[in-house]
């Protein structure tokens, strides 16, 4: 039994036609055909039910299916990171992280990398929050930025800084650093934010603090992209809150007024990756943190 047998019963066990799985997979309809007969020979038992019209799977072959799906996602992971480890200094490391920071943290942290690595290759994503630990669980990312440490015996975590949440208005709006006392006088202002029905760490903050100061804000526009929501402001469709990271992209017609609340920036990443990679970045990014 080949793993690409295994890949050739996947696609006919989802397909559940011989010409569209073959299709798919690059190869003929008699040459599928005799793989998953090869298989079903070596292991002894029929995995298909078939007759001219209909494909279906065998109860085994539904086991198998769910079981064989994992076991090869888990294959391609693991072969995934090996590559990694077995390049060493000259390879790749993939990186995940907030849009936040890719107008102050990111743009030094990889200039002290190109500095410190120069021939390492760079991998960035950016995806919504709740799948920086599943990005990092996978294989497909090797360090995640998020603004809370991820909670899981199989990551580490590290605090890299801590900065203020700021209100973000247009610069025709009224309020000001010096207008400001009291965040209730925001509650018939037009907010446009993270969906504060989401569980992850700052539409959880800005829940809080709405309740803090005791009103529901009047949301009129959802977003987790601050670069569109800063765009949004400017032409005066809403105030929204943001934090101050977002200030370094030197967005036109928008105004920072900081907040008396603070966000944090975690660095997390698998605990024993072998990646001497990893290690290295890792460890460039606490010097930046700490400087000696």
């Amino acid at each position: 039994m080949t793993t690409q047998q295994i890949k050739y019963f996947l696609s006919l066990a989802t397909e559940l036609h011989f010409w569209k799985a073959a299709e798919k997979l690059f190869i003929s309809q008699s040459t599928l055909s005799r793989q998953i007969q090869s298989l079903e020979e070596e292991i002894g038992y029929q995995l298909f039910k078939r007759n001219k019209r209909n494909v279906k799977l065998t109860d085994a072959g539904i086991f198998l299916k769910d079981k064989w799906a994992t076991t090869i996602n888990d294959l391609d992971h693991f072969q995934k990171q090996a590559k990694k480890i077995d390049q060493g200094t000259s390879g790749h490391i993939s990186l995940s992280y907030p849009g936040s920071i890719a107008f102050s943290y990111l743009p030094l942290f990889l200039s002290k990398i190109n500095a410190s690595i120069p021939d390492l290759k760079l991998e960035l994503t950016e995806p919504i929050d709740e799948n920086h630990e599943k990005l990092l669980l996978n294989y497909d990312t090797d360090i995640a930025f998020n603004r809370d440490a991820i909670n899981n015996t199989h990551i580490m975590s590290y605090k890299l800084h801590t900065e203020p949440i700021c209100l973000v208005v247009s610069e025709k709006h009224w309020l000001t650093n010096t207008t400001l006392k009291d965040l209730k006088v925001l509650q018939d202002e037009k907010f446009i934010i993270s969906g504060l029905h989401r569980n992850t760490y700052f539409p959880s903050l800005l829940r809080s603090l709405f309740q803090k100061n005791g009103f529901e804000p009047k949301t009129v526009i959802e977003s987790d992209f601050g670069g569109m929501i800063i765009n949004l402001v400017a032409q005066g469709l809403g105030i929204s809150i943001l934090p101050l990271s977002y200030k370094f992209s030197n967005a036109i017609g928008v105004r920072f007024i900081e907040l008396d609340e603070t966000i944090s920036l975690f660095m997390n990443w698998r605990k024993n990756d072998p990646n001497r990679i990893t290690e290295r970045v890792v460890k460039l990014a606490k010097e930046m943190t700490n400087p000696t």
